[in-house]
């Protein structure tokens, strides 16, 4: 009886080892699911100080149901007595923290992204070289309303008449807008390229 107690003990302390060791390397909780770039993907271009929040919703439900990559374009107004690579810190400051709130919301989806920034003489042209440069399945827009900062009617009739795909235009209400968060100081993200990049250098002045 004694040698069967001293198997039964000791089996029953390998048995409490081995659930020590699974939570303490965290074996006992799924691992988080990576999100991966999907071969489809839907164009989200945006403008200036604030964006769309209804607008941002629907194409993140879209991307999702699609399994879908969503890429938030920042169209970034260039003037004409700049050279159009020149750098844009004003822009910077706002393209950032609009770029990291759309990059936040689309976790809580579950959306991977995919954050790009054009360049243009308007927001037009910005639109125009958007197209021609990126693959894309289907375009998500917000129309402009009361003069806040999005596509206008002229715009949006261009965008039908020369964009390849689905276009899906929305008109939120006024007050439905996602604003970016205070700048802060920061070194490391510029717009000195068409993507908004990390770097080692601060934004230019």
């Amino acid at each position: 009886m004694t040698v069967v107690l001293i198997v039964v003990v000791a089996a029953l302390v390998v048995a409490l080892v081995a659930v020590l060791v699974r939570q303490r390397t965290g074996a006992v909780r799924p691992p988080a699911r990576e999100l991966r770039p999907s071969t489809h993907r839907i164009l989200f271009p945006f403008v200036a100080s604030a964006l769309s929040s209804p607008a941002l919703d629907a194409a993140l439900r879209l991307a999702r149901a699609e399994d879908a990559t969503l890429v938030p374009v920042f169209l970034a107004g260039v003037p004409l007595n700049l050279p159009l690579e020149s750098p844009l810190p004003r822009q910077a400051g706002v393209c950032i923290p609009l770029q990291e709130a759309i990059e936040q919301r689309a976790a809580a989806f579950g959306v991977p992204v995919d954050s790009r920034l054009e360049r243009g003489r308007t927001y037009r042209h910005a639109l125009r070289q958007t197209i021609a440069n990126e693959h894309f399945d289907r375009i998500v827009v917000a129309a402009a309303v009361n003069g806040a900062h999005g596509f206008g009617p002229d715009d949006v009739a261009w965008l039908l008449e020369h964009a390849p795909g689905e276009i899906l235009v929305l008109r939120p209400g006024a007050e439905d807008q996602l604003m970016p968060a205070a700048p802060r100081p920061r070194r490391g993200r510029s717009l000195n390229g068409r993507r908004a990049v990390r770097d080692r250098d601060p934004v230019h002045s």
